[in-house]
């Protein structure tokens, strides 16, 4: 198993820790049975629809 060489300086540390905020959040389209906003590709937690059908 590989091991450090060489101390991580504190800055190399935070700008690597800081990158996971910089991830964009998911986009949310309109339900067409209902009209909320739901995730894609999941079933609408309103009305309980997906690709047209009642899942839930």
């Amino acid at each position: 198993m590989g091991v450090p060489k060489r101390r991580q300086s504190h800055a190399r540390k935070n700008k690597r820790r800081s990158e996971w905020r910089k991830i964009d959040k998911p986009g949310l389209v309109e339900c067409p049975q209902c009209h909320e906003l739901k995730m894609p590709h999941r079933a609408c937690l309103v009305c309980g629809f997906y690709k047209g059908k009642s899942v839930m």
